[in-house]
């Protein structure tokens, strides 16, 4: 087992490091949400507006987490804060599911291919180098803190590297080779992880060690 925060002060300094993660994680995902949503509409591309969506939920999970951390374990809230924000963070990916859900499959029934967009492939590239190491920062503090929500927090950043590579994949297959499905398909391959982490964070599944 990774080594756990057991004195006050060290305890404090991770909860000081995952609230800077935090932030860190709505004020990238928000600048996201805003480029993906609005390139995405300039261009007609499905894939950049929900990708764009997916930033949105993350904003919402990092917002649930700061929640979290403003309790400390001696807090008799501090438990009840944890079952919560877990919970929280696992109906934000049953969310995310059935939104890439409903996208995919409007895509592949009306045949609508990803648009040609520098703004996002440039977007997919960024979030696809800077998102695995956020969630790496966020699994040293979860397993310091023994938190279950903020590594299923750390989980939910994963998935957006996943979908950063689903999106520069799509755009750049449908560009090269004029395979206008293949991001639907591999939205959809996506759904049984997004599902399968959400059932595990709602049941409380999620551990630390």
């Amino acid at each position: 087992m990774s080594t756990v925060a057991t004195s006050p002060a060290v305890r404090a300094a991770a909860v000081r490091r995952g609230r800077r993660l935090e932030y860190l994680t709505i004020l990238w995902n928000s600048l996201e949400a805003l480029i993906g949503i609005a390139a995405g509409v300039v261009a007609g591309s499905i894939a950049l507006v929900g990708f764009g969506v997916d930033s949105v939920i993350e904003v919402s999970s990092g917002a649930v987490l700061l929640w979290r951390l403003g309790s400390d374990a001696c807090d008799p809230r501090a438990e009840r804060r944890e079952r919560i924000a877990l919970k929280l963070v696992g109906l934000s990916f049953f969310a995310l599911a059935l939104y890439v859900a409903a996208e995919a499959v409007k895509a592949l029934w009306l045949r609508q291919a990803p648009e040609r967009s520098p703004v996002g492939i440039g977007l997919a590239i960024a979030s696809l180098i800077a998102m695995p190491l956020l969630a790496r920062a966020k699994r040293r503090v979860a397993r310091s803190l023994q938190s279950g929500a903020l590594q299923a927090d750390s989980r939910q950043t994963d998935l957006c590297a996943y979908l950063s590579a689903i999106l520069l994949g799509g755009l750049v297959l449908n560009a090269a080779l004029g395979w206008w499905w293949a991001d639907p398909v591999a939205g959809l391959a996506m759904l049984l992880i997004i599902v399968k982490e959400g059932v595990d964070a709602v049941k409380g599944k999620t551990c630390c060690d």
